[in-house]
């Protein structure tokens, strides 16, 4: 009776995390999915056919015979939606990249700094999350405008002679992203360098290797867990991005996030922008199967 009760609850903290993402993530994917292949209509909600239980399976299978994949087809000819996804795809990219440049230094001094500094620093990446992501957002605008916080201290230092147009435009959206996404980065890949001995690159020194040499054939490679964990947190989420290009690039600023917005709210076609956002979870799906194969790779090599 004991294994039979131990087994019953080893299956059920199992089937736990399975509930849960079968019913937050794979009942609304279906959901969305089936929008997507509607058709747009006016009225509440505003596409058609919507199933009806009660109509009977005869009623079921005809609603069913009207979907289709004329959304998708449509999307994929239409040049906004390609240019979106593709400047969505180029934007995260680039931010990706910087977010690395900037958090990897950060992470090396940490994970380099003495043991009773460790949980300060560590706390100060955290710090940022205690404020609204929105208000942190909303204050890079009063430093990043014509008269803002930026532009007077380098008029002030002499840098410049006129202030500098940087909100509204693609440097702002890069700067927005690279400051809000940097925790995702610096955690990863201080979890990574801080474990790693460093007996091996006083080997390495002790045979001959320069510091750089040293860091590029022992602490990169060993590091590569971390990056690969930080790129894929900051990728994915800066891809669909809605926040940052709408209050930092301004009206002009072509990414899929907003798109998407302006199809379910301004232009109300639940279809077209549930296909949208199908078409980009399956483009954010590949960064995923990649991830997941550079971890079990990591854990055989390990």
């Amino acid at each position: 009776m004991r294994r039979l009760l131990s087994s019953i609850g080893s299956r059920l903290v199992i089937a736990v995390p399975y509930l849960w993402l079968f019913v937050f993530f794979l009942v609304p994917f279906v959901i969305v999915f089936k929008i997507s292949l509607s058709q747009t209509a006016i009225a509440m909600p505003p596409y058609i056919p919507v199933f009806d239980l009660g109509s009977g399976i005869s009623g079921f299978l005809e609603n069913l015979r009207a979907l289709s994949l004329e959304n998708y087809l449509w999307l994929a000819g239409d040049p906004l939606y390609v240019n979106a996804y593709l400047s969505s795809l180029f934007i995260a990219g680039v931010s990706t990249f910087l977010t690395l440049l900037v958090g990897y230094p950060l992470a090396y001094g940490m994970a380099r700094a003495p043991e009773n500094l460790r949980p300060i620093l560590l706390m100060l990446v955290i710090l940022p999350f205690w404020t609204s992501f929105l208000i942190r957002v909303y204050a890079w605008i009063g430093i990043l405008k014509p008269e803002g916080l930026l532009n007077q201290f380098l008029l002030f230092l002499g840098v410049i002679d006129e202030p500098l147009i940087i909100l509204n435009t693609t440097t702002a959206i890069y700067i927005g992203i690279v400051y809000s996404y940097l925790p995702f980065m610096v955690l990863p890949l201080y979890a990574s360098l801080e474990k790693m001995d460093y007996s091996l690159i006083e080997a390495a020194e002790d045979l001959g290797c320069t510091p750089l040499s040293a860091f590029w054939k022992i602490t990169f490679p060993l590091s590569r867990a971390g990056i690969v964990a930080g790129c894929m947190l900051v990728f994915i989420p800066a891809v669909g991005e809605f926040v940052i290009p709408d209050l930092l690039g301004g009206p002009r600023t072509l990414m899929i996030g907003k798109t998407l917005w302006n199809e379910f709210f301004s232009n109300r076609d639940w279809p077209v922008s549930s296909a949208v956002a199908i078409i980009l979870l399956l483009i954010l799906v590949l960064p995923i199967v990649y991830f997941q194969r550079a971890q079990a790779r990591a854990r055989e090599e390990g």
